[in-house]
């Protein structure tokens, strides 16, 4: 009884033996392949590196950047001086040719017309005594009573001689006739004084017709109209400021407003020398402004400066692309880039630039996803077509649906 029971217990102690020695064995074996694994290197791509080729549609182009201008601009200035009275007009309202735009206080003005207006008919009233005295002097050198005169003369002569009248009778009319003759040379004299005070005083009606005109005319002035069709870019004065006459100080006369005509606008950008001599007259060009981030504006490039401007070492042209803007969307002073098409093509195979591998021999080339390949990989040559910076086409090498790896 007693040996029996020794050796159950002997082989249950065995079997205890074998069931922790295998289990170390297998944890022994777990962490080996577990170990062999970690080290071993991976070939799964990250799905975030890779890209499918799919078709779309790419443009290749150059960026002009620059403000969106009004094709037509004009600064409005006044041609009177005074105070500002009444303005109908504040940015942004439409406005005509002719369209009254601001009013300059008139009450000055007005006194000086009238003012004028006297000294014109002051002018013309001593224009008129000028021509009268120069018709009697006119007359008077004529002599018209000197035959007469000395027709009294030659008869006092015969009559004294026959001692019909007395001595002075006779010497009253040679008296009489010698005044007449005196009378006549001055008034010949005179005739040349009054002639020349008749030009004058002409001269002076001229002058005040002038110098009416001209108050006339600033009245005139004080009422500001618009030189065109278009809208206000700028008010640049309030009721009450004063005005300067752009006749009397010319560029630095005071601005009034600002108009343009913002039916057709465009963009003045630069282009670097690199890329103007592929830029042409009348090439399209796609126009994005920051206010309409979602929509593309349709231009043309319709000036190529012939001047290149040199800064910083780095040589620019400037380039104009119009744009048709009858809705008024596009305003003066946007930011605005002008992508002006070199080439575009649509519905072509294409893969992102940042997949793309040169060689030195500038052969490209891109990489896919192959388990089977080194480090799960494989590279294939491709042929490229025309790129934009973020796309590229591909004309042959790969297809559609085919997934390349971003580098």
């Amino acid at each position: 009884m007693g040996t029996n029971g020794g050796n159950g217990k002997n082989d249950r102690n065995k079997r205890r033996r074998w069931i922790i020695l295998g289990s170390v064995t297998v944890g022994l074996v777990a962490i080996v392949v577990i170990a062999t694994a970690a080290l071993r290197p991976s070939h799964l791509i990250d799905p975030d590196k890779l890209a499918p080729a799919e078709r779309g549609n790419i443009a290749r182009s150059v960026v002009a950047t620059g403000k969106i201008e009004p094709l037509t601009k004009v600064e409005v200035k006044s041609k009177a001086s005074g105070i500002v009275e009444k303005i109908y007009l504040d940015a942004g309202d439409k406005v005509k040719d002719g369209q009254v735009l601001a009013e300059l206080d008139k009450e000055q003005l007005q006194a000086n017309v009238a003012a004028a207006r006297a000294n014109l008919e002051a002018a013309q009233a001593a224009q008129l005594a000028a021509e009268a005295t120069y018709q009697k002097n006119v007359v008077d050198a004529e002599g018209p009573d000197v035959p007469y005169l000395k027709a009294d003369v030659d008869r006092a002569h015969d009559l004294y001689k026959q001692g019909l009248i007395a001595l002075n009778v006779m010497q009253d009319s040679e008296k009489n006739y010698q005044l007449g003759l005196n009378h006549q040379s001055s008034a010949i004299r005179e005739v040349q004084v009054s002639k020349a005070q008749v030009a004058q005083s002409k001269a002076q009606v001229a002058q005040a017709k002038a110098a009416l005109d001209d108050a006339e005319e600033n009245l005139r002035y004080s009422t500001i109209t618009s030189p065109m069709d278009g809208v206000v870019l700028s008010k640049d004065v309030e009721v009450g400021d004063a005005v300067s006459s752009i006749l009397v100080l010319g560029s630095t006369a005071t601005l009034v407003m600002t108009l343009g005509d913002t039916s057709e606008v465009y963009v003045l950008g630069k282009v670097d020398e690199a890329d103007v001599g592929k830029v042409y007259l009348g090439q399209p060009a796609r126009i994005v402004v920051e206010s309409f981030k979602d929509k593309t504006f349709q231009g043309k490039v319709t000036k190529i400066a012939p001047l290149g401007q040199e800064k910083d070492n780095v040589t620019t042209f400037e380039v104009r692309v119009s744009i048709q803007n009858p809705g008024g969307e596009l305003r003066a002073n946007m930011s605005a880039n002008a992508e002006i098409i070199l080439e575009e093509k649509k519905n072509v195979l294409l893969i992102p630039e940042g997949a793309v591998i040169f060689d030195k021999d500038k052969n490209a080339a891109v990489e896919i996803a192959d388990p089977k390949g080194p480090d799960g990989r494989t590279k294939l040559g491709v042929k490229l077509g025309i790129t934009n910076g973020v796309k590229a086409e591909v004309l042959s090498g790969l297809n559609e649906g085919q997934k390349v790896i971003l580098q």
